[in-house]
């Protein structure tokens, strides 16, 4: 059965131009009028989505086409349509960056698009650029174009002048709203560090023009069979417990990952190594990445957490590190300031932070347990001894990520999507 729903996907010509700040300003806004909005971002990300998770009060899953797949895709957008009155999709980088693109999103579930560009230091070239994003490659349903970092009147007026005919002026964001979110260099502040964020939301809110209020006519989401899973046996985890950590220094997490979980039968207990609590009594162990070199001195000091941490994997129970969860696995974690911090000792080797990106892009496993698609994005370097038991891969086929595996542990800078594979996640986690 289709369903139908006003559904708009918010883009921009490039990264940096308030794509989340105008898709949480518009979610808030909608669910402050006591609409049901249900929210997805485009491409790898845990920031934004913490983001757009409080605004429209909603969890925030992934839609990439590579990653998650189109039929993931599909039936997470039908089920959304079912409860929602709008459907908010963020989109990533440019509109048309990556191989899939966000574009190709747009085309493939005939989703209108909305660019906002930021304005702040053009004048007629806003159309010129607004008509690019329009007509670049096979055509694009662009519906309209917001303008951030507006500083007039006199400059809205150019800017709305400056379009072609056939390309919507959605109106104006002023300059004191541009950069209300702040950031670090990964991103977004996580939701909770953000202390006046529902503030923040409201004059974001407030700002936008009169048109946010209108909403976009119903796109048509068609029911999609779910993609099978061969070998997968019904509840392959089921009664068994998988700790999961999860506090500021460890928030990396895809709802659809946890999801997945309960599905396969697992019932995930949540633990802070940042305030010491141990491993809780589980089956196994996912340590999820997030920001341990923001909270390596603290880390260190935490001697319950990285105790039960070897005391776990001493028992053989699986153990699955990703990215900063694999980070605390090494001998030490030198921090952007020059510190070095003992940590848990489960891998030989050291970790420390370079002042430029690493590593970027989407990644395979093709682990003995099945392949598992995800993702790479760090500004850590890793020196260890030890020979990876096997390497990522891009979709190109270019070698991609070192995957070290010990007993057990299985550690890897990339964030996997389970739902990828849900039978190669069981059988990582099972005793």
């Amino acid at each position: 059965m289709t369903r139908h729903c006003p559904a708009l996907l918010v883009t921009a010509p490039a990264s940096g131009q308030g794509k989340t700040t105008v898709t949480a300003a518009l979610a808030w806004r909608h669910r402050q009028a006591g609409r049901r909005v249900r929210v997805f971002k485009c491409g790898p990300d845990f920031l934004d989505p913490q983001i757009l998770e409080r605004a429209s009060g909603a969890p925030v899953h992934t839609v990439d086409l590579w990653m998650c797949g189109e039929a993931d895709i599909a039936a997470r957008l039908h089920a959304a349509a079912a409860q929602a009155q709008l459907i908010l999709i963020e989109g990533v980088m440019g509109l048309h960056d990556g191989t899939p693109s966000t574009a190709d999103l747009a085309r493939r579930f005939g989703l209108p698009v909305l660019a906002v560009i930021d304005a702040a230091a053009m004048a007629q070239t806003f159309g010129a650029l607004a008509l690019g994003l329009a007509s670049y490659g096979a055509a694009v349903p662009l519906s309209g174009v917001l303008a951030n970092g507006v500083g007039s009147p006199g400059h809205a007026d150019l800017l709305r002048a400056s379009l072609p005919p056939g390309i919507g002026w959605y109106g104006t964001l002023p300059h004191a709203a541009a950069d209300a979110i702040p950031e670090r260099h990964l991103g977004l502040l996580q939701a909770d560090e953000v202390a006046d964020l529902e503030h923040r939301l409201d004059r974001l809110a407030a700002a936008l023009p009169p048109a946010a209020d209108t909403l976009p006519p119903p796109t048509p989401f068609p029911a999609v069979a779910p993609a099978p899973q061969p070998g997968l046996p019904t509840g392959a985890l089921a009664g068994r417990r998988v700790a999961v950590a999860r506090d500021v220094a460890f928030g990396f997490i895809y709802p659809a990952n946890l999801d997945t979980l309960r599905a396969l039968g697992a019932e995930p207990v949540f633990f802070s190594p940042l305030a010491d609590q141990p491993v809780p009594p589980a089956d196994a162990l996912w340590l999820p990445g997030g920001y341990p070199e923001l909270h390596a001195a603290r880390l260190a000091r935490n001697r319950v957490f990285l105790a039960s941490l070897r005391a776990h994997h001493a028992a053989g129970r699986p153990l699955l590190a990703e990215c900063g969860g694999m980070m605390v696995l090494f001998d030490t974690l030198t921090d952007a300031a020059g510190a070095t911090h003992r940590l848990a000792g489960l891998l030989p080797g050291t970790v420390g932070m370079r002042g430029q990106l690493a590593a970027i892009g989407p990644q395979q496993l093709d682990l003995p347990e099945g392949p598992l698609r995800g993702h790479t994005f760090h500004h850590s370097q890793l020196h260890t001894p030890l020979t990876p038991a096997l390497r990522a891969h891009a979709p190109d086929g270019r070698p991609g990520e070192a995957v070290y595996r010990h007993g057990r542990l299985t550690a890897s800078y990339v964030h996997a999507y389970f739902p990828s594979n849900p039978a190669a996640v069981a059988a990582l986690l099972a005793p």
